[in-house]
């Protein structure tokens, strides 16, 4: 096994089934699935169930419902990885057949890889089968524009020229940052940082750890354009104000601080 996917999924078996069936067309192929699940129920356990013996290795790891707790659970898969290298993603992500080979080939030491999502509206989510992500399809500019894509600039993120990818990722004014739908780093260190901050709830979780590493001076490379995945649309009701404080208030003291590791990570360091 040359890397560890890790999955976050909550409640989503329909498209977490696109998303293993992206993986499943993958260039390569010697990786084992992590499925970092916050508490879904027997249905999701079910479809991982299905696909076991398609996989090399696919794991499933799994804590009871009670809260957004995605920090936690990814910290459980994070312990449970079996590789050096780690990718981190989305159960409503399908990645494009070379998705793992791009983070493979870019990866490099003391650094993280940072990647983006290509959003797509509901209607064409809906639309995407098995059979499309099988033919790839569903990253074809062609098809989705037939299956409701609007014209936009962003639509060059799926173009096949080399060249193009090359001097978007060289010219784009967004820096590298944590993002949990797409971005990889070796596992070594995150867990020197302590993994993800489990009082983080949703708005910003991902990017914290990444500000952290910053700060330990692993810095991120920017690969928005060479490991490409769509995000599945869907609604979000655990979103709230207080918990986008918080966070914000986390991050706020992380960045002042100038912060390497956080006592409410991996490993305990607060009385209970």
């Amino acid at each position: 096994m040359v890397a560890s996917i890790i999955i976050s999924t909550y409640n989503s078996p329909i498209w977490l089934e696109k998303v293993l069936i992206g993986y499943l067309c993958q260039t390569i192929t010697n990786f084992e699935i992590l499925i970092a699940d916050d508490g879904s129920n027997e249905e999701t356990k079910m479809l991982i169930e299905k696909y076991r013996s398609s996989f090399k290795s696919l794991i499933h790891i799994w804590h009871h419902d009670d809260g957004f707790r995605k920090c936690e659970i990814l910290n459980k898969a994070i312990q449970a990885s079996a590789t050096p290298y780690l990718i981190f993603t989305d159960g409503d992500c399908i990645p494009r057949k070379d998705f793992v080979q791009a983070h493979l080939k870019n990866r490099k030491k003391g650094h993280f890889l940072s990647g983006g999502y290509f959003k797509l509206q509901m209607d064409t989510s809906n639309e995407i089968s098995i059979e499309v992500i099988q033919k790839q399809d569903c990253f074809d500019i062609k098809w989705l524009k037939k299956n409701g894509l609007k014209k936009s600039f962003k639509n060059s993120k799926l173009s096949n020229s080399k060249r193009l990818l090359y001097i978007l990722n060289t010219i784009t004014p967004t820096s590298p940052t944590w993002n949990g739908h797409n971005t990889s780093g070796w596992k070594e260190d995150i867990l020197s940082v302590n993994g993800f901050d489990e009082r983080m709830k949703y708005g910003g979780e991902d990017r914290e750890l990444g500000e952290r590493l910053v700060n330990k001076n692993i810095t991120g490379i920017q690969i928005r354009y060479k490991a490409i995945c769509i995000h599945l649309d869907h609604s979000r009701s655990y979103v709230n104000d207080i918990d986008w404080q918080r966070n914000y208030r986390i991050r706020k003291e992380t960045k002042r601080n100038s912060s390497v590791w956080t006592d409410f990570g991996i490993i305990k360091s607060f009385s209970s």
